[in-house]
């Protein structure tokens, strides 16, 4: 049974975790992630931490952002017993579940609630002993012929956390409409700027964040916790790193003992921020606490669950066991035994990403990549250390999925190429030479056949630049990217119009296009196809051709079996902003294979001196004086 609480508030160094619910300027697309409603029952939200269960109801709060992820907490934490805290007042039930790792449903306690008149608080105490490979626990209400209203709840530890204080940092890069607004949401709730005590911004756009129009509101609701630091674009790597350098040289422990890092093009759940910073406060070891992602386009969608880096390729992808993708609008938790597992990632991408202080201290600062690979990089270098990564569920930012994103074609290609290198040689222990001349054969034929003549040229360069060492990394810095966009421009796949309107209608019928866009679905079907595709690149393309696309090709449809066999195209980004008409061009094919080619041979000849360079340039790279020169320019 319940036990019959005082009424003052739990002291808020046990609150691991707070109920909360949507914002009235929330969509309603968001309303599945706070609570789990039956067909046609509708609560009434009355603030963040009030809620109304109508009569006659059964409302579950299995959801999202209020389910507590109990196997977290037993895996990592030195939290042994959680209480369920609430103030309740109407007619009828509370009861209390957990989940199994499988998805099985257990239920728990629970005590009926007779307060039509007055606030009655409860509290449930739950061992966390049956959770170390999954399951969740939560709570859920039925009412009689009164509502029930609740308000105050959370889950409490055993005991009072040590205090840390924490600072965020953010890098923002001509995003500052998107990046004003995320800070100035931290400012909505009391008990976030009670633990945050500094704000960093690295400013590296043309237009400053100190001129933007709601800047006043800004400082009114941060104070002096906010510095906005304006450098020069130094990406992702620099603008993160400036925020991780600041802390660590110009704060003391006790002023800042955690560092969160945030994308600017966010929108941001502020408890996840409460949850983070009490999480690293009870782990039984420092750890990385990592946010997941919510789909900012699709609000109820679970963008990503967790990831892993695959040190047999070097390549990114979904942790064992996570599942992408997951719709709580259609398949709420409690349906969905998929999530009630527990997962283990290898990093977390720094859309949001807490680091201890003295994860820093011992792991050093990023690596100087510009973009892409700097967070995964960062995780395995301090797993090396013991320093593990955790994805916390039930804490997240809502972000643009990167499946809308161009970012393997555009010139971000280039940097995923090179850092993905720099990473590989750092920390695979397997010998990579076969895997890297396959998997650099496999996606420069399919370059070439698409016509993606500018992603090949990035491609090489990248390839060129890992090969002349880790000399020249803080260097490129500065001057990378003008260099890949100067390259880039070279080529028409990488010049884009608005719209396809802007070209002449395409010259083949629209079902020879459509017949043409059937993969080939086996080994001989699809050697077949790419030997057709290599003679016609090699020969001279129709002069109609060159002004009027034979076809348009949405995004998704671009691929080589097409593409490979067509002399020109209008091709959209995947986004939908803009078209590209792509040319085919056996010069430039034949010297872009060739000197593909060329660099891959040398890079599996060079490849152990390389490793050596790299690992024994680490110190250097990752060291605050290095850094310091860099922000000191």
């Amino acid at each position: 049974m319940a036990e019959q609480a005082t009424a003052s508030r739990p002291d808020v160094d046990r609150v691991l975790w707070r109920v909360i619910l949507p914002k009235e300027s929330d969509p309603l697309d968001v309303r599945p992630l706070y609570l789990d409603e039956p067909e046609n029952v509708n609560c009434t939200v009355t603030s963040r931490r009030h809620v109304q269960v109508p009569t006659s109801a059964r409302v579950s709060f299995a959801s999202y952002f209020n389910a507590f992820p109990a196997s977290y907490w037993k895996r990592w934490t030195t939290v042994e017993t959680v209480t369920l805290h609430l103030k309740v007042r109407g007619a009828g039930r509370v009861e209390v579940y957990r989940s199994k790792p499988n998805g099985d449903l257990v239920h728990l306690k629970g005590t009926a609630v007779h307060a039509e008149d007055e606030w009655q608080t409860l509290e449930f105490d739950v061992a966390l002993t049956p959770f170390e490979d999954g399951g969740w626990l939560w709570f859920d209400v039925f009412t009689e012929n009164i509502p029930i209203d609740i308000t105050d709840a959370c889950w409490l530890s055993d005991k009072p956390l040590p205090k840390k204080k924490m600072a965020i940092g953010t890098t923002t890069f001509s995003r500052l409409d998107d990046c004003v607004a995320a800070l100035l949401s931290l400012g909505d709730d009391q008990a976030v700027l009670d633990v945050v005590s500094k704000v960093y911004v690295a400013d590296q756009g043309p237009k400053k964040m100190r001129s933007h129009e709601r800047y006043g509101e800004l400082t009114a609701a941060l104070g002096d916790r906010l510095e906005v630091i304006e450098q020069g674009n130094l990406g992702g790597a620099g603008g993160f790193t400036r925020a991780l350098y600041e802390s660590v040289e110009h704060t003391k422990p006790g002023t800042v003992d955690q560092i969160l890092l945030m994308d600017d093009d966010i929108a941001i759940e502020t408890d996840s921020i409460l949850r983070s910073n009490m999480f690293a406060r009870a782990c039984a070891k420092p750890v990385i606490v990592g946010s997941q992602m919510l789909n900012l386009q699709a609000k109820a969608r679970l963008h990503t669950m967790g990831e892993v880096v695959d040190l047999a390729s070097c390549v990114w992808r979904a942790a064992p066991g996570a599942k992408s993708d997951h719709d709580f609008g259609a398949y709420p938790l409690r349906e969905s035994p998929e999530l009630h597992r527990r997962i283990d990632s290898t990093y977390n991408g720094w859309w949001m990403c807490l680091f201890p202080r003295e994860v820093v201290e011992q792991t050093g600062l990023p690596l100087p990549l510009f973009i892409k690979c700097d967070d995964a990089e960062y995780s395995l270098r301090a797993l090396a250390r013991d320093i593990p990564t955790v994805t916390l569920p039930g804490s997240a930012v809502w972000h643009e999925p990167w499946t809308d994103k161009n970012d393997t074609k555009d010139w971000t290609a280039y940097f995923h190429l090179r850092n993905r290198l720099i990473m590989a040689a750092l920390h695979s222990p397997y010998d990579l030479r076969k895997t890297l001349l396959l998997q650099g054969a496999r996606v420069a034929v399919r370059r070439l056949f698409s016509m993606e003549y500018s992603t090949a040229a990035l491609e090489n360069k990248a390839l060129e630049d890992f090969m002349a060492g880790p000399d020249r990394l803080f260097e490129s810095l500065s001057n990378g990217l003008p260099e890949i966009q100067r390259l880039r421009k070279e080529y028409t796949d990488a010049q884009f119009a608005p719209s396809a309107r802007e070209f002449p209608p395409p010259s083949f019928d629209m079902v020879k296009a459509e017949q043409m866009l059937h993969p080939p679905v086996n080994p001989a079907r699809i050697a077949l196809r790419a030997g057709k595709a290599l003679v016609h690149n090699l020969r001279s393309p129709e002069s109609s051709a060159v002004e009027r696309p034979q076809v348009n090709i949405s995004a998704n449809s671009a691929l080589w079996f097409l593409l490979g066999n067509l002399d020109s195209a209008t091709v959209s980004n995947a986004d939908g902003s803009g078209v590209a008409f792509r040319r085919r061009d056996p010069k430039v094919f034949r010297e872009l294979a060739a000197r593909t080619a060329h660099n891959y041979k040398r890079l599996i000849a060079e490849w152990p001196k390389l490793v050596e360079q790299y690992r024994a340039a680490v110190p250097e790279l990752t060291s605050v004086e290095s850094w310091r020169k860099v922000f000191s320019n």
